[in-house]
């Protein structure tokens, strides 16, 4: 039996300090490049496409116009973690080279999702921004994989993670080499079942007073629902973070995935007017 004492074989090593993601100085940020796009810095950066790539026409289409109304980066998945094995799991490399295409066509850089070692190598040559999914944020052989290349991540925050967790997902990526992270609260699993998850804006700020790296909102999937996407995209940058990811279709209610949560092209077009709008003044006393 171990003294739990004084014998230290077997236990886990413990710490409360982030050696790497912890903010040293309140004036420190990181600035995350994706190519020419700054994430982190003074302005908010908008990253919008489609859940999945379904076609070259519905992706040329989706960049186009998310372009149009003021995206900077494109998203798509050609790689898709389905909860059912009997839903659409994307196109694979086929996708990905669509997507790479509909970026040179918008001008834009893309960011997509990679399940899996396999697909690293693939995923690399076509994104300039790799994305670490809820469901692998504690995949620790892929994140040391992912730590070893040269490409910006946006790591997502898990079904259920803690602070702490994330946190410490990001901290495989940066003690493995790769200083260019940005993480993404996409909402947790709580009791309340009325949304799809909860967005827990006071971890977002929490997490920018904790560490360094960028922090972004993905409001489709945090509420899973379209008529509140741009409610809760406005009530993350209030908290001061330093983008959103959303979720555009042409035809959402034929998404092939996550047609719920997908605005259509109008629908982004007013998000992204309304986002330009200053926040509601304050009531003052005459």
């Amino acid at each position: 039996m171990l003294d739990s004492g004084n014998n230290k074989c077997g236990r886990e090593t413990q710490t409360n300090e982030f050696l790497l993601a912890t903010k040293r100085d309140p004036a420190q940020r990181t600035i995350v490049w994706v190519n020419d796009i700054p994430i982190g810095g003074e302005k908010v950066v908008v990253i919008a496409g489609p859940c999945s790539v379904e076609s070259g026409e519905q992706v040329f289409s989706t960049a186009l116009a998310v372009r149009k109304s003021g995206a900077v980066i494109l998203r798509g998945g050609a790689y898709k973690p389905r909860t059912s094995p009997y839903d659409f799991q994307g196109l694979g490399l086929d996708g990905l080279k669509l997507l790479r295409e509909a970026g040179d066509l918008a001008g834009l850089p893309v960011v997509t999702e990679v399940m899996s070692e396999e697909d690293l190598e693939h995923v690399c040559e076509y994104a300039d921004m790799i994305q670490i999914g809820a469901r692998n944020m504690q995949n620790f052989a892929l994140l040391k994989k992912v730590a070893r290349i040269k490409k910006p991540v946006l790591l997502k925050r898990g079904l259920s993670a803690t602070i702490k967790e994330w946190i410490l997902a990001a901290e495989y990526l940066l003690q493995g080499g790769n200083k260019n992270v940005v993480l993404c609260e996409r909402g947790i699993r709580t009791f309340d079942n009325s949304l799809r998850n909860t967005l827990d804006l006071a971890g977002v700020a929490l997490v920018k007073e904790l560490s360094h790296l960028p922090v972004i909102v993905d409001p489709s999937h945090a509420t899973g629902k379209r008529s509140l996407i741009a409610a809760t995209a406005k009530a993350a940058i209030a908290v001061g973070a330093d983008g959103i990811i959303v979720e555009v279709h042409p035809e959402p209610e034929k998404a092939l995935s996550d047609s719920a949560q997908q605005l259509n092209f109008t629908e982004f077009d007013k998000m992204m007017k309304d986002l330009q709008k200053p926040l509601r003044s304050l009531v003052a006393l005459s």
